[in-house]
């Protein structure tokens, strides 16, 4: 008996360390979280998709309204890639509440109710809450690829990264459109 648990404990080890050495830990806890991640991002997006309409409705700026449509085009985009996510990793595409995004969401709702229509002080405020959002988005795909690359997920790796630059490069462009103009231009309302 001594024998037989002995060997099924070195099976477990060497099971374990083939785990280790592939990356891939699927019934792992730490996939498991990483799939819980997915799954609140994915939410974090399909919602976020609704509200970017809103705010470029909201907007004043001909070139901050042609900032969230391209937003929302981008953000559909995501939708698929992590879409695609599941579907390579074997998992269903589920959502799971996003309590960051929605309470982003509520709060440039807040800065449309709280700022007055046609000026650039809401603008300004779209700006911000736009990229909360966008801070919010990438520190969560940077963990995620990250997450994705020490399982040894290689083509989840790289569509998570593709996502982290398209989000980065999202919030320097809003950084741009402020500085260039709007915010100035509120200051002096």
């Amino acid at each position: 008996m001594a024998t037989t648990k002995t060997a099924n404990g070195l099976k477990t080890a060497a099971k374990n360390t083939q785990q280790s050495k592939t990356g891939k830990m699927e019934n792992s806890e730490f996939h498991q979280f990483f799939i819980d991640e997915l799954k609140d991002i994915y939410w974090a997006e399909k919602h976020l998709v609704k509200a970017l309409p809103k705010m470029k409705k909201a907007a004043t700026s001909p070139e901050l309204q042609q900032a969230f449509e391209k937003h929302t085009m981008e953000t559909q985009t995501h939708i698929e890639t992590l879409d695609r996510v599941f579907e390579l990793l074997g998992e269903k595409a589920v959502a799971k509440k996003c309590d960051a995004m929605e309470g982003l969401i509520e709060e440039a709702n807040g800065v449309v109710e709280d700022t007055e229509s046609g000026t650039l002080t809401r603008d300004a405020g779209l700006i911000l809450a736009a990229q909360k959002v966008e801070h919010y988005e990438i520190a969560t795909y940077g963990t995620l690829t990250t997450f994705a690359g020490n399982m040894g997920h290689t083509e989840v790796q790289e569509l998570l990264a593709q996502t982290l630059q398209n989000e980065k490069d999202t919030d320097a462009a809003l950084t741009m459109i402020a500085e260039n103009s709007i915010n100035q231009e509120a200051a002096n309302e």
